[in-house]
């Protein structure tokens, strides 16, 4: 009898999402392939076998009774590494300051920018390993994490170094993507400050990134400065993503068909004829829920409509100072109870579809035999759960390349 590193059985639903290992749409979303009573065994880091009464001997084993096994959730759209928290800011919002108010008073992205310039590296680190602490406790074993509170060539390229500080010692794998285009700095023309993010910085962070982002939205960058910045990453090998329609439907989401992006995100705004350009060229969706939750909006992007025109739908949190949640749980929730997505869609959104958001689906997002081991057991006898027994961290034991993390 073969021995394996860890066996992980009698898991009362053990939910594979075993199938195509590509972005899943429409119905596909709400097949998981769950396995009652399931085994999952893992060796040298990786998945081995999956299926029921699985026969080894194992060197630890785990029983998952009444519990509901889970790929590790993948977040696809963080702000991970930032320097100052923005507590201050609610009581302004809550008193019906607006956001250009809050900049005004001090508040908002400069705030967190002039932070994020002035903390050294070692801070910087410390601050953001805190924050991977927190989102692993909640079941996240990979994510994808952006530059831009830096919005000068000397902080892009720290703030990105970090980041590969980071993954090179927490449990965590981390994603980079390059948003020097997250705002415009001040005392800069947006043009001037778009040809030093494509001829100062690109050259220099280009290594250090796999994606290239660009806050494409009313005041910020326009479709054509978006389109500009994210040709030019293509050049440097970076695959674009966009901040799309967040506030008001600018065209992002057509944008991002056009440049072959491999996400569209936040798409609260977008036309129809934009999504169904999405949904034609394979563009990943990425919906935020945290984001008009923490700025207290009335609607939420259309993931029911995203859904049935045929848009691969993921979920993520938005971590930033400004939507402080590392909790893919509560982006499940919220996806249910906001947005009106199945507790099935959100949990691949959550998973397999995240993954391909990032570029990850050969390794995660996925409990089958021969990727990575990354799985949470979850202290509830179902995934119907999950969305159901919420402010709560389910989590029971989380799992990393197949350790105990």
């Amino acid at each position: 009898m073969e021995t394996v590193d860890l066996l992980v059985e009698n898991a009362n639903e053990l939910v594979t999402l075993k199938g195509p290992n590509r972005p899943r749409r429409k119905d596909e979303m709400n097949h998981l392939s769950i396995i009652k009573n399931g085994c999952i065994a893992v060796k040298d880091g990786g998945i081995v076998d999956v299926g029921k009464n699985l026969k080894y001997k194992a060197k630890k084993i785990i029983d998952a009774s009444n519990k509901t096994v889970l790929p590790g959730f993948v977040d696809p759209h963080t702000h991970l590494v930032f320097a100052g928290s923005r507590e201050f800011e609610l009581d302004m919002k809550l008193k019906g300051y607006s956001y250009m108010d809050i900049l005004k008073r001090g508040g908002g992205i400069f705030y967190t920018v002039d932070k994020t310039r002035k903390a050294a590296m070692d801070e910087l680190v410390s601050q953001s390993s805190l924050r991977l602490d927190r989102m692993l406790r909640y079941g996240t074993t990979s994510c994808e994490a952006k530059s831009g509170y830096g919005l000068d060539v000397e902080s892009e390229i720290k703030i990105l170094k970090v980041q590969e500080k980071l993954n090179k010692f927490h449990p965590v794998d981390i994603v980079s993507t390059f948003l020097g285009a997250h705002a415009i700095p001040k005392k800069i023309s947006a043009d001037k400050y778009v040809d030093m993010v494509i001829d100062e910085m690109m050259p220099q962070v280009k290594d250090l990134a796999v994606f290239c982002d660009v806050f494409c939205e009313e005041g910020v960058f326009t479709v054509e400065q978006s389109k500009k910045i994210l040709e030019a990453g293509k050049k440097h090998d970076l695959m674009p993503k966009i901040h799309a329609d967040e506030i008001v439907d600018t065209g992002g989401a057509g944008l991002a068909a056009e440049v072959g992006a491999i996400s569209a995100d936040h798409l609260l705004m977008s036309n129809t004829k934009g999504l169904k350009k999405m949904a034609n060229n394979g563009v990943i969706g990425v919906m935020l829920p945290g984001t008009p939750f923490s700025l207290m909006m009335k609607n939420y992007a259309d993931a029911r409509k995203m859904i049935d025109i045929g848009v691969p739908v993921a979920l993520a949190t938005d971590l930033n100072p400004n939507c402080y949640v590392e909790s893919m749980q509560f982006m499940i929730q919220m996806g249910c109870f906001n947005m009106h997505m199945t507790p099935a869609e959100a949990i691949c959104a959550a998973t397999l579809n995240a993954a391909c958001a990032i570029g990850m689906n050969d390794k995660v997002g996925s409990l089958e035999k021969g990727k990575q081991a990354d799985m949470t057991i979850m202290d509830c006898p179902n995934h119907l759960h999950i969305p159901y027994h919420f402010g709560v961290n389910l989590v029971e034991t989380v799992i990393k390349k197949g350790k105990i993390v």
